[in-house]
């Protein structure tokens, strides 16, 4: 199991600390969530920032694009500093063009699915990207409650993966997910878990972490 924390959930006015402090602690990557405004009805970070703490940072990127024409920028935060780039299935895109893209650049390609999307969508592609993120919360905001509904989902995904003989994909589950939703979602598949508030809202992340692993 690999955590990826959120860094939605940390404290910006010292985000090169923050990121550095939950790397320590353990955690696997760090999660960047871009948000357009758009695609979503919430704005985060975007290119400037993500240029700026790969300078301070050594750690996998882990980026998950919620906006509306990822196929225009993929390749901008691919140049930015991101390992990963993840885009949703529900985009205005031309989902083959945007992973070829994200491909050329020497990066990992991803593909994420919101609560409401039945897992067929992203069959087509599943052999075609090393990560498939199922969404347990409708993206937009941190801190929201886990959507039981994306166990079955997870499950779906983990069992299509296996019938295709695909050993080496990530399958990652990103929304409330603490030390109980987490044993849901492994049980499930899942072998990355998004942690935001539960690692960065933590007095000892070091254990949060530990404990998503068990």
């Amino acid at each position: 199991m690999k955590v990826s924390p959120s860094i939605l959930s940390a404290d910006f006015a010292n985000l090169a600390a923050e990121c550095e402090k939950v790397i320590e602690a353990g955690a696997d990557m760090l999660h960047i969530d871009v948000m357009d405004g758009v695609f979503v009805p919430n704005i985060s970070l975007g290119l400037p920032v993500i240029k700026s703490l790969r300078k301070a940072s050594d750690a996998f990127f882990d980026v998950h694009l919620m906006i509306q024409k990822p196929q225009l920028y993929a390749k901008q935060f691919c140049e930015a500093g991101a390992d990963l780039v993840s885009f949703h299935v529900e985009s205005d895109c031309d989902i083959l063009r945007t992973i070829d893209i994200i491909k050329s650049c020497g990066k990992k390609a991803g593909l994420v699915i919101k609560p409401q999307t039945p897992t067929s969508r992203i069959y087509p592609y599943i052999d075609k990207v090393d990560l498939i993120l199922v969404m347990s919360v409708e993206p937009g905001f941190g801190g929201q409650r886990f959507m039981p509904v994306a166990v079955d989902k997870i499950a779906r995904v983990s069992g299509k993966a296996r019938q295709l003989g695909l050993d080496n994909l990530m399958i990652e589950v990103d929304g409330g997910i603490n030390d109980r939703s987490a044993v849901m979602c492994k049980y499930a598949g899942a072998n990355v878990l998004v942690a935001g508030s539960y690692v960065f809202g933590s007095e000892d992340p070091a254990r949060a972490i530990k404990k998503l692993k068990a």
